[in-house]
């Protein structure tokens, strides 16, 4: 038995030693850095519950493993072992767990919260960027700034008013969807010419476009010009902010 513990522990050593190795590189399941100051915010609360998890557990070990030795007037060689493979396991188990959980589409589109609507906004773009063109995904991580900043505008603006709503409507309706419409068309058409463009190109010049609004918007909040707001209507008239972008693969 002594073996097989010792043969345990030191496979909960090696996972332990690379659970860490990883969490310092952003985790086994990492979305890369995070592109704004929202999204960021959430996984300090998903590291934080982490910590909590580990911290419980510990003194729980740790106080199991006092207690039995008072009843049992020490607790041996397999005790010690068995209670160290038990403080390996919980930092392992509760270093992964919980994760933090992407938002999805109707999660952001129900969001009325200017804060979790930018922060979860910006989670859901970094689970997106893996899929993106390198060129669409330095547009992504300026939107996760302007976001920020967006978010910050909008927690002075009554949610109920045009301004607002309509700025929600272009953040969690308009901007979600044209990247989805996107990730639909098969990866082997996503380069193919059509019209002049591929939906590569037409990607990036639609993002490109939605990062201009944003910022047209955020200027408009910081000026309190609410009255003269008006966010131009074609990029919510059609979804992708060009009439014939990323068009859907055709039927065969």
């Amino acid at each position: 038995m002594a073996e097989d513990l010792t043969r345990h522990s030191e496979r909960l050593i090696t996972e332990g030693r690379a659970l860490v190795r990883d969490n310092q590189q952003g985790g086994r399941h990492r979305l890369g850095p995070a592109i704004g100051e929202g999204s960021r915010r959430l996984r300090r609360g998903t590291m934080m519950k982490r910590i909590k998890l580990i911290a419980a557990s510990l003194f729980a070990i740790v106080l199991a493993s006092s207690v039995a030795g008072i009843v049992l007037e020490g607790i041996g060689f397999i005790g010690v072992m068995i209670t160290f493979l038990a403080i390996v396991a919980a930092v392992v188990i509760f270093g992964n767990y919980p994760r933090t959980s992407m938002p999805k589409r109707a999660d952001l589109t129900r969001t009325q919260d200017a804060r979790q609507l930018v922060a979860r906004t910006e989670l859901w773009l970094e689970h997106q960027r893996p899929a993106l063109p390198p060129p669409a995904v330095r547009i992504v991580e300026d939107i996760g700034v302007q976001l920020d900043a967006l978010g910050l505008q909008l927690e002075h603006v009554d949610p109920a008013h045009p301004a607002a709503a309509e700025t929600r409507k272009l953040v969690g309706e308009v901007l979600p969807e044209m990247i989805d419409s996107y990730r639909r068309i098969p990866g082997h058409l996503r380069r193919e010419q059509r019209a002049g463009s591929t939906p590569d190109a037409q990607l990036v010049d639609s993002l490109g476009k939605i990062s201009k609004e944003i910022d047209h918007v955020t200027r408009q909040l910081a000026e309190g010009s609410l009255d003269d707001l008006a966010i131009r209507t074609r990029y919510l008239d059609y979804k992708y902010g060009d009439a014939e972008a990323l068009p859907a693969p055709e039927k065969t």
